[in-house]
Parts: C-alpha cells; structure tokens; sequence
C-alpha cells in the first residue's frame, strides 16, 4: 500500500493505519454479512405481519421459503460488493457500507411484491431519495441492520480517517 513516510505508525503508536483499515474492513464485512439474512427475513415478515393485521390473506409457507431464498441472495450480493469496497486502497472507496447495505433493499422488497402487498406510503424525501424501496425498508444506519454493527462500523469509519490523515495530512498543517 501506498503511504507517506510517517504512514506506519501515528504519534499514539499505532502502526500502519493502512492494515489497521484493511482488518477492521475485514471484520465489518464478515459482521455486515452474517446480519443481512436475519434483516431481510424480519423485514418481510414485519411487512407481511402488518398486512395480515389490516385483513390480508397472508400464505405464510411460500414466502418464508421465498424469503430465505431472497435473504441467500442479498448476503451474495453484499458479500462481493462490500468486499471490493472494502479491500480497495483508501483512495478508491468511493461509497460506504452503509450505501451496499441499502442496496439489498432490492430483495424483501422483490419478495413483498411478489406477494401483491401494496407499497407504503412514504414522506417526499424517502420517495426521492429512495424510488425504488416501496416499503420504507431502507435501514437509516447499519445499527437499523442489526445494533451490533455500531461499534464494528464506527470503528471502520475511524481507521479510515486515520489512514486517509496518514497518507494526505491534515490541510493546513
């Protein structure tokens, strides 16, 4: 990796925030990965538990299998997505976890679909920013994922700081 002189180690000692980043990303990754399943099942069936509430005829069977199907398919997808974000020079990530996450909205909402659930209403911003979430289902942090992947994601966010500070500097300074 490329680094400034001062790069393998800071003024507390910590040495080469460059590896630092890279098994922190590591960490978060398999973290974010292990939670995507258990978040898409809940989300659907959140969806489905407030439909059958209102009256709805829900067929349970089929869209759990479906559902776990979905879930299969979003952990793969984060999976190779977070991992090239993840491993890529400090320079190259140019989204977050955070964004990938949010992507795999894809897969409850395909499942809620195919289910004939109608969409939800949404304020204007969440209609904007996300056109295609019909179910309000776009998780706000990865805390919304699972409130284990706080400290994992916050502690990501701070080695690359430190490793974009070690390899640019602080401007001004």
């Amino acid at each position: 990796m490329v680094g400034s002189p001062n790069s393998d180690s800071d003024e507390r000692g910590v040495s080469d925030p460059e590896r630092l980043l890279a098994e922190l990303g590591a960490t978060l990754c398999a973290r974010i990965v292990a939670a995507i399943p258990d978040w898409v099942e809940r989300e659907v069936d959140r969806i489905l538990d407030a439909w059958a509430a209102a009256g709805a005829e829900v067929d349970r069977t089929a869209r759990t299998l479906e559902t776990r199907q979905a879930a299969g398919r979003a952990a793969a997808d984060v999976t190779e997505r977070l991992q090239e974000l993840l491993s890529a020079d400090v320079d190259a990530q140019s989204t977050t976890p955070l964004a990938i996450v949010r992507g795999a909205v894809a897969y409850p909402t395909g499942v809620l679909l195919r289910a004939g659930v109608p969409p939800v209403v949404r304020d204007a911003f969440d209609e904007e920013r996300f056109p295609d979430d019909a179910y309000g289902l776009t998780p706000a942090s990865l805390g919304a994922v699972d409130p284990g992947l706080i400290d994992p994601a916050r502690a990501w966010g701070a080695a690359k700081a430190m490793a974009h500070k070690a390899r640019h500097g602080r401007p001004g300074a």
